[in-house]
């Protein structure tokens, strides 16, 4: 595959950087001719996000198309042509900015992997996707072409018009000699952003590097902060993107004497404890204690099925325990989500409605 259409896998952190430089060269001043830009945002937080940026290019573009999901696009910029995106649809999962003139042309086209790179800072920042990069003007022109006659029946005619006068312009002329070479630096830029992020979350996750301690708070079972910040509660974020299964989870410990030797602390077996439950999170789950005995865990895109084979696993772990000094058992409330913000509070009631009715696991639906 030749270099200006290579597919690399890439977090969102990286492809936010790469935006916003596609975003910059649409204001930059340029007697180019006419321009149109496409967007597509997925959710309408992220374009909130740049709202005063969109209303600057509209107001010099041709035409500036802005694709959201859901049913309504309020507050869109008074030059720009909002289209509403079905859930269903594969545009629904595509992250795109395209920007074309006559003599220029820039592209990111990302499509949600719905994954999470694991030991990013947040579950956003660290959504992945397999996207592809380039300063080639027809590169552009392929997507502009391919994202009016995908959103034709949801353009006005004058958007429609705009679009085909600017697509007439850039056929009528060739492409830039030498636009290969700024291709080249975009992508050797974008891999580095990719690399230097890799770099400090590897290096943040070892200088939190600490024994497992069964803390309360904003730092997870192995020791690292910043738990609030990396479910979503502080940030941007938006429901509808990438699925969590979220379980809540209750450890009842044997009162002393009954099932363990006596002498074992309560300290060690709430330390058993913790270890049980981190040995069967993947890389990129992360889990805290919200109470005495109460945990929370978090594993990214795991599928139902999949979260309740864990939860079931988790209470067989316990069970095992039982003749030991740990000695308790486990109750579980759990759910897979796209919502935003998680919904915690549910997932605790629904624990206590576990535990009074003696059900070791239940799911509740988000």
């Amino acid at each position: 595959m030749p270099e200006a259409t290579a597919v690399r896998r890439l977090t969102k952190r990286t492809l936010v950087t790469v935006s916003h430089a596609l975003e910059q060269a649409a204001l930059a001043a340029a007697e180019d001719g006419p321009m149109v830009v496409f967007a597509l945002f997925q959710r309408l937080p992220y374009f909130e996000r740049e709202r005063r940026i969109y209303e600057r290019i509209a107001s010099r573009a041709a035409a500036t198309v802005v694709g959201l999901v859901g049913g309504e696009a309020p507050g869109m910029p008074a030059d720009a042509y909002p289209v509403l995106l079905d859930e269903k649809e594969e545009l629904a999962r595509e992250w795109t900015v395209v920007v074309l003139t006559p003599r220029f042309g820039a592209v990111l086209v990302a499509h949600d992997l719905e994954q999470v790179e694991p030991g990013a800072a947040t579950l956003e920042s660290g959504r992945l996707f397999e996207a592809r990069t380039g300063l080639r003007r027809d590169d552009a022109l392929h997507e502009v072409l391919r994202l009016r006659n995908q959103l034709a029946d949801r353009l006005p005619a004058d958007a429609l018009s705009a679009v085909d006068a600017v697509v007439d312009r850039v056929r009528d002329l060739p492409a830039t000699p030498g636009e290969s070479r700024a291709d080249a630096v975009l992508h050797l830029l974008t891999a580095r952003a990719e690399r230097d992020h890799t770099r400090l979350r590897t290096g943040a996750h070892r200088a939190a590097e600490a024994p497992p301690q069964p803390q309360t708070g904003d730092t997870d079972l192995a020791g690292e902060p910043g738990m609030r910040r990396w479910t979503g509660a502080d940030g941007v974020t938006a429901s509808g993107v990438l699925p969590v299964a979220v379980l809540a989870v209750r450890v009842a410990h044997a009162e002393s004497g009954q099932d363990g030797p006596i002498g074992r602390t309560g300290t060690r077996q709430q330390q058993a404890a913790v270890e049980l439950l981190l040995r069967r999170l993947r890389p990129g789950d992360r889990a805290t204690k919200v109470g005495d005995n109460d945990f929370l865990l978090f594993l990214p895109s795991l599928p139902l099925d999949d979260a309740v084979a864990f939860a079931y696993g988790l209470a067989a772990d316990f069970a095992e325990t039982r003749g030991s000094f740990l000695a308790a058992t486990l109750s579980v409330a759990l759910t897979v989500t796209r919502t935003r913000p998680l919904p915690v509070d549910q997932l605790r009631q629904a624990l206590e409605w576990a535990i009074a009715r003696n059900a070791p696991v239940v799911t509740i639906e988000s």
